[in-house]
C-alpha cells in the first residue's frame, strides 16, 4: 500500500429531530463511503441532530452525551469493521452545566485516539453557540491514524488562520471541518448568498496554501428552522485547487484522492514555511495593537 494515497470521504447529509436516526442514516453512509474505497470518513459538524443552535433552549441540552460514550463505541465498532478511519463532531457533556462542540478521532482499527474541541464559538443571528458551548481547552492538536496526520477543526474555526497554522505546525497533512453553515431563509438575494459562499470557500483556500496542506470541508445540506445549509462541501489541494465539490442543495458522499507526498513538493517550490519570521510574531498574542 502507498501510503502517500489516501482516500478521503465526507458525508454531506440532512438530518432529522431524532438522534438516533441520525447515527443511523450516518452510519450506513459510513458503509457507502467504505464500499466506495474511502479510507478517512469525515461527518459534518454536530451530524446526530438537527442544527439547535438556532434559538436559546433549554431541551438541547439533553442530547449532549460524553465523549468516549454511546456514539463513539458505536462508531469504534463501525470503524473496525470497515477498517477506515472517522472523524466525528458531537455535542459533549464534560459536567454538569459545562458543555463543548467535539470532534471525536477513532483510527482504522476501532480505537479512539482523542478530541478536539472547538476553540471559536459563534454568538451570531442563527448561531447562538455560546449558549450552549464551553471554548476549548485542549488547543490544537492532530492524530496519527492509520492513514495520516490529520487536523480536525470546527466550523467557525476556519476562519481564523492562526488556527490552521498552529495545527499545520504539529504536523497535519490533512485539515478537516466537521460545518454547519448556511444561509438565512429570509435572505433572497443570490447575490449575497453567492458571495457569502464563496468566502467561506475562499477562507479554506487560504489555509491550504499557506500551509501546504490539504483542507476537507463537510458541510450540512437542507432546511432546518430559519437555515439553509449550502452543502458545497469540498476538497482542497495545498496549492488551493478545488479537487472536488459537492452540489449545494442535495446529499452526498464527497470523495477526493489525496496525494500526500505533493505536501512537499508545494512546501519546497513555495516556501512559506522556510520564511516564516516568527521572531516578529509575538504581538498575535494581543487582542488590538493600539500602543
Amino acid at each position: 500500500m502507498n501510503t502517500d494515497q489516501v482516500r478521503i470521504a465526507l458525508v454531506q447529509m440532512s438530518c432529522v429531530e431524532n438522534p438516533q436516526e441520525n447515527l443511523r442514516k450516518a452510519q450506513e453512509r459510513i458503509r457507502q463511503a467504505a464500499a466506495g474505497g474511502a479510507n478517512i470518513v469525515c461527518l459534518q459538524e454536530l451530524f446526530t441532530t438537527l442544527y439547535f443552535c438556532q434559538t436559546e433552549e433549554y431541551e438541547p441540552f439533553g442530547y449532549a452525551e460524553p465523549i468516549p460514550g454511546p456514539s463513539t463505541a458505536a462508531l469504534q465498532e463501525l470503524a473496525a469493521e470497515l477498517g477506515v478511519v472517522i472523524v466525528a463532531s458531537l455535542f459533549e457533556i464534560r459536567a454538569k452545566g459545562v458543555h463543548h462542540n467535539t470532534a471525536a478521532v477513532i483510527d482504522a482499527d476501532g480505537s479512539y485516539l482523542g478530541k478536539y474541541r472547538k476553540m471559536h464559538i459563534p454568538d451570531d443571528p442563527g448561531f447562538y453557540e455560546k449558549f450552549y458551548f464551553v471554548p476549548g481547552d485542549l488547543g490544537y492538536k492532530v492524530f496519527d491514524t492509520k492513514f495520516g496526520t490529520i487536523g480536525v477543526l470546527i466550523c467557525w474555526d476556519q476562519w481564523y488562520p492562526e488556527a490552521a497554522r498552529l495545527t499545520a505546525l504539529r504536523g497535519a497533512d490533512i485539515l478537516f471541518y466537521p460545518t454547519a453553515i448556511g444561509w438565512a431563509t429570509s435572505e433572497t438575494s443570490q447575490e449575497v448568498r453567492a458571495s457569502q459562499r464563496q468566502a467561506w470557500k475562499t477562507s479554506h483556500l487560504g489555509h491550504a496554501v499557506a500551509n501546504g496542506v490539504f483542507v476537507a470541508a463537510a458541510n450540512r445540506a437542507g432546511t432546518e428552522g430559519e437555515l439553509e445549509f449550502w452543502g458545497n462541501s469540498f476538497v482542497s489541494d495545498p496549492f488551493g485547487q478545488v479537487i472536488a465539490e459537492a452540489a449545494h442543495n442535495s446529499e452526498e458522499i464527497l470523495y477526493a484522492d489525496c496525494d500526500l507526498s505533493k505536501i512537499g513538493f508545494y512546501r519546497s517550490h513555495w516556501p512559506f514555511m522556510r520564511d516564516r519570521r516568527i521572531d516578529s510574531y509575538g504581538d498575535i498574542t494581543r487582542r488590538w495593537i493600539d500602543e
